[in-house]
């Protein structure tokens, strides 16, 4: 697979397909015309007078002047402060993939050199160390910084080498004048949301099979006099998948059951949002100072308030989801909802089937909650209270990685749970897609009923379901 990098045009799947090793990249060459053009800009602003960063200090040293020749090295060494945990390689890469296309729209003024280098060190493979913190989602400019110094020669590579980049006198602020890592642990998170999504929605409509449910719920009537948008796209899958199954013995169901669209559509909706913001930054020429056509501006762009806000909408909007999943979860394991064994127990009296599932999945939701708390609302002062204000996107990044790490083992549970009493109860499984995704998952989960670890079959749940969101 080939990605053609242009500074205007990257998706999220195919930055996750260039991090993953799973696409090649080239480089459009009227984009690298475009950074010569802006490079040359730059360094005749830079001859003309005072440009932030190329011939001055930096943040509260704005008004003082700098030898260019020696302020590049020491302007990213001392930005070269990232501490605590290493990002993993696939993050790595995926930060490099970003700048690379951000310094392709054309606004960093960066040498042609550094376009070159990133590129080449993505070709062969090459993962740089670089460490989680030290960004407020206004540019993450130490862990960029440890960028630069890698691709300088002056910090090892991970993995993989690339030659050593002389970096100019105008190119250390433009290299880290990005929030390429914080917008590169939101892309990633964000398409495990999507497929995690799809996923759940099917996991649902096995529970509510393996449940009895009440299909009156997800009825397109039911939902054509308050339409949110994907409501009622929601509740026709859930419809199509199960209005097979007869007759339920309940007039109305729990909410576990019958709300399912109305707390999809708000999760769907808000990653929509989210996707487009993303889209926007993985395209960015938002640097600070930024090169245009006609000369430099000195500007706030580099400040990532709607990213932060996107964040904190995504978390806020997912969780209910997954509160969902646990609620089945609890349904499933009463007899009084599945005319089984409490459990979904099979062995002699005592047994405890999936009992404790319940007790992983609420360890879980109380981590996620933690989560899922705002942080686009924090504030501070530094840089001498000249920067007075952060977006936090940074945290929010995090924040959303550690939901999408957390919820494969949720919706697992309910995976293993709903396979369990469909198996238990097979005249309850319909035809079509609930048919193929029952079957796709019974054929993979070991099919011992008896009281015995539960580890594997959760992991190995959790891996059925990006083959299971495939099929929606």
């Amino acid at each position: 697979m080939q990605v053609r990098l242009d500074g205007a045009s990257l998706t999220i799947p195919d930055l996750a397909a260039i991090a993953s090793g799973a696409a090649d990249i080239t480089l459009d060459p009227l984009a690298l015309v475009l950074v010569d053009e802006r490079h040359a800009v730059l360094g005749e602003a830079r001859a003309r007078g005072a440009v932030y960063g190329a011939n001055t200090g930096v943040g509260a040293n704005r008004h003082e002047q700098a030898d260019p020749e020696e302020h590049a090295l020491r302007l990213l060494r001392s930005h070269c402060a990232g501490v605590g945990p290493e990002e993993d390689d696939v993050t790595a890469r995926a930060t490099m993939a970003v700048r690379l296309n951000q310094i392709l729209a054309g606004g960093s003024g960066i040498s042609r050199q550094v376009a070159e280098a990133l590129a080449t060190a993505l070709a062969d493979g090459a993962v740089p160390t670089i460490h989680r913190w030290g960004g407020i989602g206004t540019a993450d400019l130490s862990p960029l910084a440890e960028l630069a110094l890698t691709l300088a020669g002056v910090r090892p590579w991970r993995h993989g080498s690339n030659p050593d980049v002389v970096i100019s006198p105008t190119d250390a602020l433009p290299m880290i004048s990005s929030s390429a890592l914080t917008v590169a642990t939101s892309a990633l998170a964000l398409d495990r949301v999507h497929s995690q999504l799809r996923a759940s929605t099917i996991v649902a409509a096995l529970s509510f099979l393996a449940l009895r449910g009440n299909a009156e719920a997800y009825d397109p009537a039911s939902h054509a006099g308050r339409s949110h948008p994907h409501q009622v796209s929601v509740a026709a899958t859930l419809f199509a998948m199960v209005s097979d199954s007869g007759p339920s013995p309940r007039i109305q169901d729990p909410f576990g059951l019958r709300v399912v669209p109305q707390v999809t559509a708000p999760a769907l909706q808000s990653a929509e949002t989210l996707t487009a913001t993303v889209t926007a930054e993985i395209n960015a020429a938002a640097e600070n100072p930024l090169v245009t056509a006609d000369g430099v501006r000195h500007h706030g762009q580099f400040h990532t308030a709607t990213l932060a806000a996107g964040l904190d909408a995504v978390r806020g909007a997912y969780l209910p989801v997954l509160s969902l999943s646990a609620a089945r979860l609890g349904l499933l394991m009463r007899p009084d909802m599945t005319g089984l064994r409490a459990f979904l127990a099979a062995g002699p009296p005592g047994s405890s089937g999936l009992m404790i599932t319940e007790y992983v999945v609420q360890d879980l939701l109380a981590e996620m909650r933690t989560a899922v708390q705002p942080t686009a609302s924090g504030t501070l002062s530094i840089s001498l209270g000249m920067e007075e204000h952060a977006s936090f996107a940074t945290q929010g990044a995090r924040s959303l990685r550690l939901m999408t790490e957390i919820a494969p083992t949720m919706i697992a549970a309910e995976l293993l749970t709903a396979v369990r009493a469909l198996r238990l109860a097979p005249d309850r499984l319909v035809g079509g897609l609930a048919r193929e995704a029952f079957h796709l998952a019974s054929e993979a989960l070991d099919d011992d009923l008896s009281d015995r670890p539960l580890d594997e079959d959760l992991n190995l749940a959790a891996h059925l379901l990006p083959s299971l969101a495939g099929l929606l």
